[in-house]
């Protein structure tokens, strides 16, 4: 656990070290990371927002040879890719999985029962506003088999948060990435991204919490 603390809060050091020592396998590796992370159900912890905001500034400096349209599409079609996958689990499976004596532990009731109302409050558009919230962006698939949501339906509010999630993640990195001020305080910033993005799942468990008040 603390080495997963430490690479998301240093990833642009350990993705240096990762393209110095594998290359070109760099683009694998990280297409690995999000399909694992968004298709996984038990994998809700492994950085997003923040690996794609950090392989895009590398890929702005021309000292590792990186391009920002591959990581764009590579990330891209593991975010759609990894969520049919969770969906596919989610509807084999249904809400079973959280009573398993093993993946319970990762898949909690609360959690679920938290993404299922977010879905009853915003409908279908939940589905492209989930991929923007960590932990949620894992769930929202998995909740959608299981709970007879459509593919059809799915798929296309995948598509339209997948997109908007990339290219405003890959776009802000390759942009804002290499700043002097983002570079020197890269921790500062991943850990920004991240409350950032927690924010709407923080402001809907306090209303949850008030209205039950």
């Amino acid at each position: 656990m603390n080495f997963l603390i430490d690479f998301i809060l240093h990833i642009d050091a350990h993705l240096v070290n990762i393209v110095n020592s594998f290359g070109n396998l760099t683009y694998l590796i990280v297409f690995g990371v999000i399909f694992i992370e968004t298709g996984a159900v038990i994998m809700p912890f492994l950085p997003g927002d923040s690996l794609l905001f950090a392989a895009s500034a590398l890929s702005a400096s021309s000292e590792y040879h990186l391009n920002i349209w591959l990581f764009i599409i590579l990330f891209w079609l593991a975010s759609v890719t990894g969520d049919s996958l969770n969906y596919f689990i989610g509807h084999k499976v249904g809400r079973s999985v959280s009573q398993h004596h093993f993946f319970g532990k990762f898949i909690k009731e609360e959690n679920m029962k938290k993404t299922e109302a977010f879905f009853e409050k915003h409908g279908g558009i939940a589905i492209s506003l989930a991929r923007f919230m960590p932990i949620i962006r894992t769930l929202s698939p998995f909740v959608s088999g299981g709970t007879g949501v459509k593919y059809s339906t799915f798929i296309k509010y995948n598509l339209l948060g997948a997109t908007a999630w990339v290219l405003i993640c890959c776009g802000a990195g390759y942009f804002f990435g290499n700043i002097p001020v983002v570079k020197e305080h890269f921790s500062l910033v991943i850990i920004g991204i991240i409350v950032v993005s927690l924010i709407p799942a923080i402001i809907g468990a306090l209303r949850s919490k008030l209205s039950k008040n």
